[in-house]
């Protein structure tokens, strides 16, 4: 039974705009220590890869939070949500800590899929009932 489905669009550029006026600091609010490592390989490769991942890891962590219904509410929060790749490419929603807790007693299952293309990464996420 579908629980929640949740979309978000995201412009690379805005991104872009955030991080040129805090830095770093701004990717450590919103990635998990995992994809704060991607994201540094990314970044040091082509800075503009670094800044589609961060634009992607950001919108479906917003899909996300529109699926469950919280916002970025507690349990909600971007660094409990993360978003990592199965060896074959297909992205995988990954919680921690409480989100991890409340979204497992609530018998929940995720589904994510990412894009990103020139200044924009799209989101899309349905989230399921397993009872």
């Amino acid at each position: 039974m579908i629980y929640g489905i949740g979309t978000d669009i995201c412009d690379i550029r805005r991104v872009a705009a955030t991080f040129e006026r805090h830095g770093e600091r701004f990717a450590r609010r919103v990635l998990s220590d995992g994809e704060l490592a991607v994201w540094r390989r990314r970044s040091a490769r082509l800075p503009r890869r670094g800044l589609s991942y961060l634009a992607t890891r950001f919108s479906a962590k917003e899909a996300f939070s529109k699926a469950i219904g919280k916002g970025m509410h507690s349990p909600m929060s971007w660094r409990l949500c993360e978003v990592a790749n199965e060896a074959s490419g297909k992205p995988v929603i990954v919680l921690h800590g409480a989100l991890k807790a409340w979204f497992e007693a609530e018998g929940l299952r995720a589904h994510v899929t990412v894009t990103d293309e020139a200044d924009y990464a799209a989101s899309f996420v349905v989230v399921e009932r397993n009872r």
